[in-house]
């Protein structure tokens, strides 16, 4: 069977493609035993250092700050924060947590029916009783898995985007939330909830050791998108490609946009914005920057292909660093390798490989060009041999 047709326990026994088809930007699904037996891989303790290192991004949410209601603070934090925190209604959530401890990020393996572009991170949030960020709408599909204690979930229906908020505070609750019908859960280690984009839900936790990691998926609003690709294309256009109008009428009126104006204007820019070939360069390197670009470090002191070859010889196998981004496609029989917001042309079983989460042994260097690339990839800090002690051996 192909992997579209295996039933996974993950998804409730339903084949990717069913999953896909019937659920996927449609509709949620709750998910019992998704992980039958799961140990959390991350103690509430472990959570809150992460969350006082600097240049992790963690937030603070208490109902009841001193400061006011719905306060959000912002890390790093210290532990003099954690000590003065009351025993309910407050939550800690810590951004990309798959960066930072490989046996978080062995979650995302689960979810290889997805493109891999298309995974943001892992969020974990850690709540005791109490502890919520109130009732909201995420405008991106996300997974919300249980790996300790237990947390209440309630859904109140697709959301429009003009909403009503509580106004001046730091937190986008919505002011009105009705529980829908059969849409009241608590979930227990192992049990999942997906939802699609725009779907309120509010989570409470109702135990002491609630553990939550939220596995979220990116997707570039149309503002971002329009943005971005105008400014890419726009930098490979030559100064003399403007609007014209040479053979018009007379203006019936010198201070009147005509329509005539206007349609070549339009002309003018569809036809510069309409072409499949650059929107796939574009959003390849869209898609594949990275979240946080000072996880992505080069090397201070490039190293050549002699010394790649030796170091992997003696060193081992290499890795992608866990803010890197990898995606490839070939068009009109030339491949694109995209990492990390950049391009590289090389053969597509190369960037096949390369794309793939899999360390890379010295057998790589057999495909054509691969030293090369690999040498490039390394100085520019996508790939690399620092790897935690606890990662998985291949």
């Amino acid at each position: 069977m192909q992997p579209s047709d295996k039933p996974l326990t993950l998804l409730g026994d339903l084949t990717p493609a069913e999953f896909l088809a019937s659920y996927w930007q449609q509709k949620p699904l709750l998910i019992r035993g998704a992980i039958p037996d799961y140990i959390s891989p991350i103690e509430p303790d472990e959570l809150a250092g992460l969350a006082c290192e600097p240049g992790i991004e963690a937030r603070l949410v208490e109902e009841d700050g001193p400061d006011g209601a719905w306060q959000v603070s912002h890390g790093p934090f210290d532990e003099a924060t954690f000590e003065r925190l009351p025993e309910r209604n407050w939550s800690l959530l810590v951004q990309a947590v798959d960066h930072y401890l490989p046996s978080v990020a062995a979650l995302l393996e689960e979810f290889d029916f997805l493109p891999r572009w298309r995974l943001d991170d892992i969020m974990v949030s850690y709540a005791p009783p109490g502890g919520s960020v109130g009732p909201h709408v995420d405008q991106y599909d996300v997974f919300l898995f249980q790996a300790s204690g237990q947390r209440r979930w309630q859904l109140g229906g697709q959301t429009r985007d003009d909403a009503p908020i509580i106004q001046g505070i730091d937190l986008r609750i919505l002011e009105t939330f009705e529980v829908e019908e059969d849409s009241d859960w608590v979930l227990e280690p192992g049990d999942m909830l997906y939802l699609p984009p725009g779907w309120a839900h509010h989570g409470v936790s109702q135990t002491d050791d609630c553990i939550t990691m939220s596995v979220g998926f990116r997707a570039p609003s149309a503002d971002e998108a329009v943005t971005s690709y105008a400014d890419y294309r726009g930098e490979q256009l030559p100064a003399s490609l403007r609007y014209s109008d040479a053979g018009r009428a007379p203006a019936a009126d010198s201070g009147e946009l005509d329509d005539v104006s206007v349609e070549r204007m339009r002309q003018l820019i569809l036809s510069t914005l309409d072409n499949p070939q650059q929107i796939a360069q574009w959003f390849g390197r869209a898609m594949t920057q990275p979240k946080y670009v000072d996880q992505v470090v080069p090397l201070d002191t490039p190293m050549n292909e002699a010394s790649l070859v030796a170091q992997l010889q003696e060193d081992g196998p290499l890795y992608q660093m866990p803010g890197s981004r990898f995606a490839w496609r070939t068009e009109n029989g030339a491949t694109t390798l995209f990492v990390d917001g950049e391009g590289y042309t090389c053969t597509e079983a190369l960037a096949q490989r390369l794309a793939s989460p899999t360390p890379l042994h010295e057998d790589v260097l057999e495909l054509p060009g691969a030293k090369a690339l690999i040498t490039q990839l390394v100085n520019a800090g996508s790939l690399s041999w620092l790897q935690d002690d606890d990662d998985d051996e291949e």
